[in-house]
């Protein structure tokens, strides 16, 4: 049975059933003023997406008609995040593609009446806007002659006048119910340098008016968008009617998804990168796509969280323990198992000589992928926490006298613990069964408890770290952070590990036994391995 199609893909039937449209394109629009984060893929899930449903296309469209803010460092990372995502673009459009256009068609709002330049600064516009109850003032520029604005516009293009000193507005309806109707500006004079155009433009268009013509320009059927632009869709289809677009492209709003814990603000994430509070935008610690796929966590959870997610109308908030069980069911799948003893304590087995290698499941959940070999020897490690002299109730590690199975090797007894001068344990003396070996027990012996172990005489140092949430509490992530952030949110500890994850492929995610999810690098010759998710799932709880 097939899935039932969301809202946007019912009002997408509609269209092609009543054939206002013959084939859907759409367009992912990102500014290219900061990394994307995972609300991006949301919205790459749906764009892409719904384009791919209906055998049509997806463009990348980069919105630059802010220059002060844009550069062709986050273009670029865009364009890498989307392929890392598994999408790829019809065409690559920027709205700079389209400012002699964008430009043309304001001198035709121009010349039909329906925009005029205005002297008014952004405050006193601001300020005669209205409220909700309360309708706005006109401005006393808004009569001037087709004639005169035409000459005034022209004039603002060639750079006589200063930033900020006029503007050109739309003329529509002061008195209007929305007030991004209320005569909204179109333009905008602003000196800076485009990372595309450079310095040949002094005027830049307003996103909300650049918007729609873009669209049509590119052939978008379906515009879809995030929630906040709901409020922006009459202006969008002024924009359409007024300049006889047709067929004119149909905005689609759709929530936008929002995750507890996590700063999802590109202006916050900019101040974060900008104070060095994390140590850039791909920090393992960031919501973006570039600090998540450092982090190692697989695109392919990505996706298959958005899809959890869905599509809807409603906004809504989504735990990050959500987020990190979606991650952990992945990565239990498909992630090879290994090794690493984050606070060894030394274990020496006193009845066993020489050395062996044993087998060790690559992966139980996956029989197709195998065993590999481990090296085993009469001195390993283990954690230091799983041994005790005073054990608590129902305590299966190791204490004096207990059992217990060293993981695919064999099961041992404590009989000794050696302390330093301090008191503290520093060694555990045990005894060994040969005939427990895993896959070949014929001892009788039951061990309640499995510990994993390095092996002494082959394991390598490693830099163990581990990661907290940006966001000290689950508020809802729009608000202000900056009372709210844990600077103490990264954690480096030493620890042993075995010699296998030293030659393991860069980049690759392991599940470390009993420790959690982590991700193999180097850095400087030294053996790093950085947590993706623990093990621990707390979002049911």
């Amino acid at each position: 049975m097939a899935d039932a199609a969301n809202f946007i893909e019912q009002i997408i039937d509609e269209d092609l059933a009543s054939g206002r449209v013959t084939s859907i394109q759409t367009r992912f629009p990102p500014e290219p003023n900061g990394y994307l984060h995972i609300g991006h893929a949301k919205a790459m899930f749906v764009d892409f997406g719904t384009a791919k449903k209906y055998g049509g296309k997806c463009n990348l469209f980069f919105d630059d008609t802010n220059p002060s803010k844009e550069k062709t460092e986050y273009v670029e990372a865009i364009r890498a995040d989307i392929r890392w995502m598994g999408y790829d673009w019809a065409k690559e459009v920027y709205a700079s593609d389209f400012f002699d256009r964008i430009y043309e068609y304001a001198e035709q709002l121009i010349l039909g009446g329906k925009a005029y330049v205005c002297d008014l600064s952004a405050e006193e516009i601001k300020n005669t806007r209205g409220t909700l109850t309360e309708p706005g003032q006109e401005s006393p520029y808004r009569n001037r002659t087709p004639e005169e604005n035409l000459r005034l516009f022209r004039e603002m293009k060639e750079g006589k006048y200063r930033d900020g000193e006029k503007c050109l507005r739309a003329k529509i309806d002061m008195a209007s119910p929305n007030i991004n109707l209320r005569d909204p500006v179109i333009y905008r004079i602003l000196r800076a340098e485009h990372h595309r155009t450079g310095n040949k433009w002094c005027i830049y268009p307003m996103y909300d008016y650049a918007h729609p013509i873009c669209d049509y320009l590119q052939g978008v059927t379906h515009s879809l968008c995030t929630l906040e632009f709901e409020d922006h869709r009459p202006l969008y289809d002024w924009v359409g009617i007024t300049l006889g677009f047709s067929p004119k492209p149909r905005q689609i709003e759709f929530a936008r998804l929002n995750l507890t814990n996590l700063v999802m603000s590109k202006r916050y994430l900019k101040k974060l990168v900008e104070e060095h509070s994390v140590r850039g935008w791909d920090d393992p610690r960031m919501p973006t796509l570039a600090g998540l796929r450092n982090r190692g966590i697989p695109a392919r959870a990505i996706l298959d969280f958005c899809e959890r997610a869905g599509v809807s109308k409603a906004q809504s908030e989504c735990e990050i323990g959500y987020f990190e069980a979606v991650v952990r069911d992945d990565l239990n799948l498909h992630a090879p198992r290994a090794m690493a003893v984050v606070s060894p304590l030394k274990l020496t087995i006193v009845n066993y000589t020489g050395s062996e290698t044993l087998d060790f499941e690559i992966n139980q959940l996956d029989p197709a992928a195998g065993t590999r070999k481990v090296d085993f020897s009469s001195t390993l490690f283990i954690e230091r926490d799983d041994f005790s002299l005073d054990p608590p109730p129902k305590y299966h590690r190791l204490r004096l006298g207990g059992y217990v199975r060293l993981k695919n090797a064999y099961i041992v007894r404590a009989d000794e613990a050696v302390k330093d001068e301090a008191g503290n344990v520093v060694e555990v003396r045990c005894t060994y069964f040969p005939e427990s070996r895993s896959g070949n027990d014929t001892s009788g012996i039951k061990a309640k408890g499995v510990l994993h172990w390095v092996n002494a005489e082959t394991c390598v140092d490693a830099e163990l770290r581990r990661y907290d949430h940006l966001l000290r509490d689950a508020d809802y992530a729009g608000q202000d952070f900056s009372e709210r952030i844990n600077l103490d949110s990264e954690h480096i500890f030493r620890a042993k590990a075995e010699k296998y994850l030293e030659a393991a492929e860069e980049g690759k995610a392991f599940q470390l036994m009993r420790t959690g999810y982590y991700k193999k690098c180097t850095e400087e010759g030294k053996l790093v391995l950085s947590e993706i998710v623990s093990l621990k799932d707390n979002f049911n709880k």
